[in-house]
């Protein structure tokens, strides 16, 4: 069984996932989010986004259309060019984070990319910060990035696999792969918590999809957002350096069985998220080989989630 779903796996990856510059990738220019009842019209949560860490999204670039989502429901964005410290950190409610590397996209090596982003002094700095009441949101998806942000994400007690994760039994229908993973409530693959559940029925998510990521295991007394299937399996960025060999692997692959793509649990008296994959919260399309345009992100009909990234930012904002 697991040798069928890793044959699968291998030959429609390489069909899917970006380089790691986003060749590829291209913003929907005709998304526009819009939010029919902002949450945030009485105050304004101060969110900090990370751009100073080689980010593959920033405020003005692939992550634009989450910042015009977040300044549409009440936010203000501020976006964060220095190293995390008690200064840096201290003016803002929130902390954004999506895809950091430990080096320059364009120049360093897949080596010197996946190392840790933050230095010790920065994960403390953090850990500190949360812990007397700050909230913050990691979003680290598949290699390279799981490996950049996994230092930080374990001094929280977030386990990250730091390769790829497919799911056979949730893959998305119509997507072409099944690193395309769908979540939904009918399937008990959404956890109950107030970021999927929502202030009323109509802000309650029942479908939301991830688009080629990593997997998690949270700490005790976390809830997972989006549990993995026991078909899920993950696959290390070292075995995907030759995506033709597809019994490298099938050897390399180990289940997934338990894990999870999104993980919210509190922190002393701050609240954390941990997402394993950062393309499901932008609108972007990408060019087939065979010529057609598939859109992935919050623009991708049928699916949830803008009103995740809605949910998310205001639990964490302590909206509720």
């Amino acid at each position: 069984m697991l040798r069928s779903i890793v044959l699968g796996f291998a030959l429609v990856l390489c069909l899917v996932v970006p380089s790691v510059a986003g060749a590829q990738q291209m913003a929907d220019s005709t998304y526009h989010p819009v939010v029919a009842r902002p949450a945030f019209t009485d105050h304004h949560p101060r969110v900090l986004f990370d751009e100073a860490h080689h980010n593959f999204h920033t405020l003005d670039g692939r992550y634009r259309p989450f910042a015009d989502l977040l300044r549409s429901d009440g936010c203000a964005l501020t976006p964060n060019t220095e190293p995390f410290s008690v200064r840096t950190l201290e003016r803002h409610d929130l902390l954004v984070i999506a895809n950091a590397s430990g080096d320059d996209l364009d120049r360093g090596t897949e080596e010197t990319i996946a190392r840790s982003a933050f230095t010790r002094r920065e994960i403390e700095a953090v850990w500190d910060w949360v812990q007397a009441g700050g909230s913050l949101f990691l979003i680290a998806d598949h290699a390279p990035f799981g490996g950049a942000a996994a230092e930080l994400a374990a001094r929280l007690g977030v386990d990250m696999s730091q390769g790829y994760t497919s799911d056979s039994l949730q893959a998305a229908f119509g997507m072409q792969s099944q690193t395309f993973i769908e979540f939904t409530r009918e399937a008990g693959s959404l956890g109950e918590h107030p970021v999927t559940n929502g202030r009323s029925e109509e802000e309650r998510i029942d479908k939301i999809v991830a688009f080629t990521g990593q997997s998690l295991r949270g700490p005790k007394g976390s809830t997972s957002l989006m549990r993995l299937s026991d078909a899920a399996i993950d696959v290390p960025a070292a075995a995907m350096r030759d995506r033709g060999n597809t019994e490298a692997i099938r050897r390399a692959a180990v289940s997934a069985k338990g894990r999870s793509m999104g993980v919210a649990f509190p922190l002393g008296k701050g609240r954390v998220v941990v997402l394993a994959e950062a393309g499901m919260l932008t609108a972007q399309v990408v060019r087939t080989p065979d010529g057609r345009l598939l859109k992935f992100g919050m623009n991708r009909p049928g699916n949830e989630n803008q009103q995740f990234a809605l949910n998310t930012v205001r639990w964490l904002a302590r909206e509720f």
